[in-house]
């Protein structure tokens, strides 16, 4: 900040409780990562909800940090308005002006015995999280 740079953070939101409070003071901007809202679908991924929704409260928290949230929509695993809804709700909840993404997923790496996600899906979703989210985008269609 002294020499004018900014400072802006890409995670998935796997930050350990001791550095998070550390940095978040210099962290100008954020984009946190909200795989699924629920602990089964980071069970699958190798995750852990809690502590995803720990890192999205502490930078939500923190004055000088401007912070958004991405969901990628995979069909059958997160593709839900429950699920969606839920996560609107709680980021709503933190600040209903949280910029919230909701992204179009196409087959490959690991995980290729799905579709992609249906532009008409995403589009359905973002309508159900603007019923409490101010900002909400969608990505990939």
């Amino acid at each position: 900040h002294e020499r004018g740079l900014v400072n802006v953070l890409v995670s998935n939101g796997y930050v350990n409780d001791g550095p998070l409070h550390e940095v978040a003071p210099f962290i100008d901007a954020a984009n946190i990562d909200l795989k699924g809202f629920t602990q089964s679908f980071y069970d699958l991924v190798g995750g852990d909800l809690a502590t995803v929704k720990h890192t999205i409260e502490v930078l939500a928290a923190t004055p000088s940090c401007h912070l958004e949230v991405t969901t990628l929509v995979i069909p059958g695993l997160n593709d839900s308005d429950q699920e969606i809804a839920e996560a609107a709700q709680w980021l709503a909840s933190l600040d209903p002006s949280i910029p919230y993404h909701l992204t179009r997923f196409f087959p490959c790496h690991r995980l290729t015995d799905r579709p992609a996600t249906p532009p008409e899906t995403v589009h359905h979703l973002a309508n159900v999280a603007r019923r409490y989210l101010k900002h909400v985008y969608v990505g990939n269609c």
